[in-house]
């Protein structure tokens, strides 16, 4: 069976401390959604309260771990203060409201559900004294696909949820925040792209340890090629990881990836 090696890409946020407090990253960087600031291997840009940058897709594991940690490590120099990947970040409500309207807004783009036949998520409700995280994973296999192309967008769903059912369960272990997925994080949350698709379901979580790094990059590619050779968890346990993640049982997360064999290294299991 021929190998189907994918590019893998990223899009994380991070959150700024100054002391014992998170602060607005608003103004630190020039980079911004609609025009990111090209720095080696990626880009970095505000987004609303959160830093965040984009790597180039890679293509093997080390250049997916240098890629992130050394656009990290740019956008901790040019910020000049500490950078956090929580998943959640509490602001309090007197703090917020001193930030300017650009800084409180959430993604405007919606994503969208891999179990409702790609029907869009709410957006989710800005009025909270807190701000989410996200990890997202970026998945190349083509390029130039019609994003509105049925078949192409079928893929990006098959992939999601079997995305779910190994890299979203297995991030439960060492993600123990459950307050982001009041806002984000449900399972199935994807966008479609002209190369592939955009995973949104986990928090930045990942970014903490170079381990954490290998190991999605790993799940990513061994996934891939499962589905390539048609191979489907979900095709077996259909909608119980969808549960599992939206309900934050940890219990029957663990007993689902038991049960398709995952290996999850000892020092990513936190809980």
């Amino acid at each position: 069976m021929t190998d189907f090696n994918v590019l893998v890409g990223a899009d994380p946020e991070l959150f700024v401390k100054e002391g014992d407090r998170f602060v607005s990253g608003h103004g630190m960087v020039d980079g911004t959604k609609a025009n990111p600031l090209r720095v080696e291997n990626g880009a970095v840009q505000v987004d609303g309260t959160a830093l965040e940058f984009n790597i180039d897709p890679a293509a093997n594991e080390d250049e997916f771990v240098n890629n992130l940690t050394s656009v990290m490590k740019q956008l901790g120099d040019m910020t000049g203060r500490e950078l956090h990947a929580i998943p959640t970040a509490t602001y309090g409500s007197e703090y917020m409201a001193t930030l300017p309207e650009e800084a409180l807004e959430l993604g405007c783009d919606p994503d969208f559900n891999a179990y409702e036949n790609g029907a869009a998520n709410p957006r989710p409700d800005g009025n909270v004294d807190f701000r989410t995280g996200g990890g997202h994973v970026h998945i190349g296999w083509t390029k130039d696909m019609d994003v509105g192309d049925p078949g192409h967008n079928e893929a990006c769903q098959m992939l999601v949820r079997e995305l779910d059912i190994t890299l979203g369960l297995a991030s439960m272990l060492w993600d123990e925040d459950e307050k982001r997925r009041e806002l984000y994080g449900k399972a199935g949350a994807y966008r479609v792209k002209p190369y592939g698709v955009e995973y949104r379901s986990l928090s930045n979580a990942w970014l903490r340890s170079e381990t954490c790094m290998r190991f999605v990059y790993k799940a990513v590619q061994a996934v891939s090629q499962r589905l390539f050779e048609g191979k489907s968890f979900y095709n077996e346990l259909n909608d119980i990881g969808r549960y599992a993640m939206d309900n934050n049982d940890l219990g029957l997360a663990k007993r689902i990836l038991d049960h398709i064999g995952m290996e999850i290294p000892d020092e990513l299991k936190l809980r």
